[in-house]
């Protein structure tokens, strides 16, 4: 019986660190270590957008990164002044250190002088995507 009790705990933790994940995963977000933050083109290996610059940390066996792309090159394309940055996870470790990304995909919007403003762990919607850049415009 005592199994059973096991069993149905573990079950309901599961359960609702499941709901919990999906409810925040993606959510674009201010970390209070990203403040002040800045992002040089020698950093991204790309040139800043000229309004914000949406960055994306992937990997090569991504699945959810690749639905990333398609979203954030959406919206680089519906704004003028965007532009979507990807960076390889595994060929730039030491920038992944520096900003703490623990998961791929990993989004920051960065305003016109590369200040970080917000970031998404996960893969964020559209609406949230533009959202986001309203505070870095």
């Amino acid at each position: 019986m005592s199994g059973l009790v096991v069993c149905a705990l573990v079950l309901a933790a599961a359960s609702v660190f499941g709901v919990w994940h999906r409810k925040n995963g993606g959510r674009l977000k201010v970390r209070g270590r990203d403040a002040g933050k800045r992002l040089s083109p020698a950093d991204l290996g790309a040139e800043l957008g000229r309004r914000a610059t949406l960055v994306q940390f992937s990997s090569a066996f991504c699945q959810p990164c690749r639905a990333t792309r398609r979203t954030l090159t959406d919206v680089a394309g519906m704004i003028d002044g965007v532009t979507h940055v990807e960076i390889d996870a595994e060929e730039r470790l030491t920038l992944v250190r520096e900003l703490g990304i623990l998961k791929t995909p990993t989004v920051l919007v960065l305003d016109s002088t590369g200040h970080i403003v917000t970031r998404a762990a996960g893969q964020p919607r559209k609406a949230d995507v533009i959202n986001a850049l309203g505070r870095a415009v």
